[in-house]
């Protein structure tokens, strides 16, 4: 088979994956082996790739395809999120394109547009994630609006609303004014904003005084229903009881004492809102406080305002503004720093507002899920995690469940008449049957019922995820969720921890009563050279896809590993996939200087080669152990960087350098066997991390029947090594790389073969590896003497001190000038670490690792002192 002279991803990517997908390699049904799951986190159907999809499904991929090669039953579960926001505000704004508004639709014909929608563009980042080289199995795409999918959230609702979980009531939510729905806390984005404090003053009736607060919300000055001060602020004592009049509305409120206020903020005074701002609304319930509902919906004044009835809300701001300047009411105005919330999914400022909702009390169903993250039932990785996650968990509110959208799960809750009361149920009938029973009234019809409008918040879908892909809500018995949950590995994004990863946990253990996941892995945040989160809105994010094409998907995968350790942000540059591509062309040039050497069946094993193989069989059962660590720790990046460092800086500059044949002559079988046996090995260590061009690599090592893959082939396992050896060797490394030095400094030619002299007072020089230093360092001759030579350049490594001959080299002037300033260096350098040593507080508080090695620099540098005085001395004479 002829090896094209370049790797060609272009020609190869597209071609093993259709190969993939035709053998079947990702399809898992359950059997006897051990399953191994991942779900992936379902990304909204509305998305495309970004690079922290890049990011996370190149780890999900790396495990799943470990594992199958460990022969498991490797399973990975693929599928999309309905994302009402986001899908909704897509549709509405196809249709407001074509001339139609939604509200000129009814709910069925909206949701037409919105599945015609789903079905056009809800595919394109799963075909995104399979260029990637993602092995899913396909053939279990969930969606979570699919019919089994939905059916079983309405079951879950139906469910914990009977268990008494579910209520509805009116309550202080965050109201996003673009989407018109309530969103969750966790939906809210809280960034500082430079703003302005207004200081406004109330008059109090019945005196000449006044009473001034401080607001960044004047128009919500239309909704006030009180004036709160603190009773211990002395400033104030003489107003406690009295009434103040709103400003514009001549509203006569109390002006009452509630400890909640700072007198420190501000005035001291605070306007009370209990309609638009969560701790006055608590302020009000303690008070028993009316609540003036000034905004709509869609974030304009409403009739309740009585003021600029119908201006949006900023510009209902400035004109109030303008009137209360007009009027005399305002005190002054100065600039101010804020925090202001905004909505994840719309980016319009979030209003906090009233709203009749639907909630699940979490503070007891939580408990379980919170417990079985601090015993480690389910291990977060990097365990830093755990601490946010407990404070999380430990300050639960309830959760809004329901959302003011059309596309997504309908509320399964049914008024009756005109009436608030109403009944759960799962369909129409049932609600009938519910409905007479709970009025008495047989006569009622279906015409009496009226469905909620309001759909449930996504995430109420998406915590069912790792059971209900098995359809284990549904059917518990059935044999996929036996066999397949619960599942092993999670990958996701820290920033959703609490409103998805511990909701699925909750979810576990409230229906299989089991933990969903062994371990949750958290990837850090894609960044900028800025660190600026990467974003298509800010313009920092390059096209995932067009970075595949031009550095290749395995380049992209290892360039996204490469420094991306759990839960450590990731700092992108063009660098990164840059590097993966050379890596990849450094692994297939290697192979191609293999596979062109000419084998000679009849030749011996040279020593050299004899005593490389040894060694590198060392190397590598050291590397394989070393990551069987990394991964069973989930140190994924660093796994990668001992099998680059392995193929890179061991393989490919050492072993190939100590194997090869001179040029022109032919290669030994025995080596030529041991070299491909450890390409072999190599490949398939890699295989998870570069899938496409290890399977390139692999199907050319030999001849292959149609249906083998290297991704099915067994993870290599690691066999002994002797420390002892791999020491001696690295011994070896450094007398070579010393001797290349000399060459380089002296101009020495390449080819010319030196004289190697050594001495070896205690014994520990190891002629193991000497056939390699003969060759590596182009040596002539290694002879062992007693003393020290004249006219000797020399080095030491560790307790031996080589020397190589150079009378007829050597400048005596230009040599000793060179060893001065090195000695001078390293004079310098021992002050700098004696001084840390002589620091009794340095050596008492260090770590013990950090002053050992302080030591061993010690040491050295004393050796090298001690060589340089001797070959300066030598040299003088």
């Amino acid at each position: 088979m002829e090896i094209p002279p370049k790797y060609d991803p272009s020609k190869t990517e597209e071609r093993w994956y259709e190969y993939w997908m035709k053998q079947g390699f990702f399809s898992s049904t359950p059997d006897d082996r051990e399953p191994y799951v991942i779900v992936i986190p379902p990304p909204n159907v509305t998305g495309v790739l970004h690079m922290g999809h890049m990011l996370n499904n190149t780890i999900q991929d790396v495990l799943i395809r470990k594992n199958r090669m460990e022969g498991k039953n490797a399973l990975w579960v693929p599928g999309t999120d309905h994302a009402s926001i986001a899908t909704e505000a897509r549709v509405v704004a196809k249709l407001k394109a074509e001339g139609i508004q939604k509200t000129d639709l009814s709910r069925d014909a909206f949701l037409e547009h919105a599945w015609e929608w789903k079905n056009k563009h809800g595919g394109i980042i799963l075909d995104q994630l399979k260029k990637l080289g993602a092995s899913c199995d396909w053939d279990r795409t969930h969606f979570t609006m699919d019919e089994g999918y939905y059916e079983s959230v309405i079951t879950v609702f139906i469910d914990l609303f009977d268990k008494g979980y579910i209520y509805r009531g009116v309550r202080m939510v965050n109201w996003d004014p673009q989407a018109q729905t309530a969103v969750s806390d966790e939906e809210v984005n809280h960034r500082e904003v430079q703003s302005k404090l207004y200081h406004v003053r109330y008059e109090v009736e019945g005196t000449k005084d006044g009473i001034v607060i401080a607001t960044t919300r004047p128009e919500t000055i239309l909704g006030d229903t009180a004036v709160a001060v603190n009773p211990n602020d002395p400033r104030y004592k003489a107003l406690h009881g009295k009434t103040a009049i709103i400003p514009l509305l001549g509203r006569k409120v109390p002006i009452l004492c509630d400890e909640y206020v700072d007198h420190e903020f501000g005035t001291g005074a605070l306007k009370i809102t209990p309609a638009h701002d969560e701790n006055d609304y608590e302020i009000g319930i303690r008070h028993n406080l009316e609540s003036v509902d000034i905004l709509n919906d869609n974030g304009t004044l409403s009739e309740a305002a009585e003021w600029f009835v119908g201006m949006d809300r900023f510009e209902a701001r400035k004109e109030i503004i303008k009137e209360l300047e007009k009027r005399g009411s305002l005190v002054k105005t100065e600039d101010y720093v804020n925090k202001v919330g905004f909505s994840e999914r719309t980016d319009a400022v979030i209003e906090p507002k009233l709203s009749m909702q639907w909630f699940l009390k979490m503070k007891d169903i939580s408990k379980p899920a919170l417990d079985s993250v601090l015993d480690d039932s389910v291990q977060l990785h990097p365990a830093k995690f755990k601490n946010v996650y407990r404070h999380w968990m430990e300050n639960v509110k309830d959760w809004c469940i329901s959302r003011q959208l059309w596309w997504g799960q309908r509320i399964p809750a049914w008024f009756i008449g005109k009436t608030n009361e109403y009944v759960v149920a799962r369909t129409e009938e049932e609600a009938l049957e519910k409905a007479r029973i709970k009025t008495g009234n047989n006569e009622l019809a279906l015409e009496d019922l009226r469905q909620d409008e309001d759909v449930l918040d996504t995430w109420f879908s998406s915590w069912l995820w790792p059971i209900a892909v098995f359809d284990g809500i549904r059917n518990p018995d059935n044999e996929d969720y036996k066999y397949y949950y619960p599942t092993n590995d999670l990958v996701t994004a820290p920033e959703i921890l609490f409103f998805w990863v511990a909701r699925m946990i909750i979810a576990g253990h409230e229906y299989p009563g089991e933990k969903p996941f062994n371990n949750v892995y958290l990837t850090g945040i894609v960044r900028d050279g800025q660190r600026r989160k990467m974003s298509k809105s800010l313009g920092n994010s390059p096209e995932p896809i067009d970075l595949i094409k031009k550095y290749s998907a395995d380049g992209i995968r290892v360039g996204m590993l490469f420094c991306s350790p759990a839960g450590g942000d990731l700092l992108y540059d063009d660098s990164l996939p840059e590097q993966g591509r050379n890596f990849g062309n450094k692994i297939w040039n290697a192979f191609r200087l293999i596979k062109g050497w000419n084998v000679d069946e009849g030749i011996p094993q040279p020593e050299s080669a004899g005593a490389a193989v040894t060694w590198f069989g060392m190397r590598l059962n050291t590397a394989l152990k070393q990551l069987e660590d990394q991964y069973s720790k989930y140190r994924i990046s660093e796994a990668l960087m001992t099998i680059y460092k392995l193929f890179w800086d061991e393989f490919s500059s050492w072993y190939l350098e100590c194997v090869k044949p001179p040029f022109g002559e032919p290669m030994d079988s025995t080596t030529y066997k041991s070299t491909i046996n450890y390409m072999d090995i190599l490949v398939r260590i890699l295989h998870p991390f570069m899938p496409f061009i290890t399977e390139e690599i692999w199907q050319y090592i030999e001849e292959r029947k149609d249906g083998e893959s290297i991704m099915v082939q067994a993870m290599p396992k690691a066999g002994g090594s002797d420390s002892q050896i791999l020491e001696q060797f690295e011994d070896m490394k450094e007398a070579v790389t010393a001797i290349r030095k000399i060459r380089k400094e002296k101009n020495l030619p390449a080819k010319e073969k030196l004289e190697l002299l050594i001495t070896d007072i205690n014994h520990s020089y190891n002629k193991q590896f000497e056939s390699i230093l003969l060759k590596l360092g182009i040596l002539k001759t290694i002879e062992t003497i007693d003393g020290k030579p004249e006219g000797a350049l020399s080095f030491r490594v560790r307790n031996v001190e080589y020397f190589i001959p150079m009378e007829e080299h050597v400048n005596p002037e230009e040599e000793l000038k060179e060893l001065s300033s090195e000695l001078e260096y390293q004079k310098g350098f021992l002050i700098k670490v004696m001084a840390k040593l002589d620091n009794e507080r340095f050596v008492q508080n260090a770590p013990e690792k950090v002053v050992q090695m302080e030591q061993k620099k010690k040491d050295e540098a004393v050796k090298k002192i001690q060589a340089l005085e001797e070959r300066i001395s030598g040299l003088k004479k």
